[in-house]
């Protein structure tokens, strides 16, 4: 997704949850300090070098998901490259897989997000105005191939292809850089694993854009399939209620 094309959707998702640029900016900025040069050197042109024309698995957090069941897709396909959104990246590993790339906010175990970067996973780390502590305590700790996004505008160092949360960030990414398709496996966003009332209202709302966002991706050339956990695979649906658009 293009930036003009995803700006009108976070600008409605600004207004909706009360985020502030400004915040969004100073933790950008943050980002961009903590970053080595190398880390700051064109993000897209890293990635695409890892996920172009190649089958992605977007790995999600739905509750008891799991780990894709990579020996389920038919024999004879191109190499697949998992992406993990966040804390999925801990499934991966305990599965013996290591993410080609990791989306995350660093909201999730990020310990085993610095062990993948270690062991080869390209670490996507995004700053909203909410987690510069996260940033400062765990930027440094990444050995490993480095990149960083933002809420705004692409610049220099950090990109913006569309995505909300980690897990529609990180399948907005796939469909940006041409994967052949992306399989969206341990998505769901009707159910939440948050105990406080609150904190599980805020999570919905949440994953009811996610679901929109990638909605929009379904639309477009790159095929979008939704893997489900009985090993089907199938194509997106549309999301109930009124158009994002």
């Amino acid at each position: 997704m293009e930036f003009t094309e995803w700006a009108p959707y976070y600008d409605a998702i600004r207004r909706e949850f009360g985020f502030r640029m400004e915040r969004e900016r100073a933790s950008a900025d943050r980002l961009l300090a903590l970053l080595s040069p190398a880390s700051r050197a064109d993000p897209l042109a890293r990635l695409r070098a890892r996920l172009e024309d190649r089958e992605v698995v977007v790995v999600g957090l739905a509750p008891r998901a799991g780990a894709p069941p990579l020996w389920r897709l038919p024999p004879g396909r191109p190499r697949v490259a998992l992406v993990a959104a966040d804390g999925a990246a801990r499934r991966c590993l305990d599965a013996g897989l290591v993410p080609e790339v990791i989306v995350t906010d660093l909201d999730g175990p990020v310990a085993s997000e610095v062990l993948a970067n270690s062991k080869g996973a390209f670490v996507l780390v995004h700053a909203h105005g909410d987690n510069v502590p996260e940033l400062e305590r765990w930027v440094p700790e990444f050995s490993g191939e480095v990149g960083g996004s933002w809420a705004g505008p692409p610049e220099p160092g950090l990109l913006d292809v569309g995505g909300f949360t980690d897990g529609d960030r990180a399948a907005c990414l796939a469909v940006h850089l041409r994967a052949s398709r992306v399989l969206l496996w341990g998505f769901d966003f009707e159910r939440t694993e948050e105990e406080d009332t609150q904190a599980r209202a805020v999570k919905l709302a949440k994953l009811a854009w996610a679901r929109r966002v990638v909605a929009v991706l379904a639309r477009g050339k790159v095929p979008v399939r939704l893997w489900r956990p009985d090993g089907t695979i199938v194509p997106y649906p549309e999301p109930s209620g009124p158009s994002t658009q």
